[in-house]
């Protein structure tokens, strides 16, 4: 599944044009290299997203077309979350 819909699916953004936004300013990473919007997402993947200071690091357990937003978090685990100051 590309990297931009997997933000989406799981709801860790909002939007997928947002994914597209942050990967394109070099804000996204697999596995720790910079992630296209396009790039592929394997279960096991560690993505990083960059919000300004704040940064959350997540393994893929699970990938889905579609979840509903009460499943959305079972696709995912949240390995690390801090904010840079």
């Amino acid at each position: 599944m590309r990297l931009d819909k997997y933000l989406k699916v799981t709801r860790i953004l909002k939007r997928r044009e947002v994914g597209k936004e942050l990967a394109k300013n070099q804000r996204v990473l697999i596995n720790g290299k910079i992630a296209k919007p396009s790039s592929e997402v394997k279960i096991n993947d560690e993505i990083e997203v960059i919000f300004g200071n704040r940064h959350l690091l997540v393994r893929v357990l699970k990938i889905q077309d579609y979840t509903k937003k009460a499943e959305a978090d079972m696709m995912y685990e949240v390995v690390n979350e801090f904010s840079e100051k």
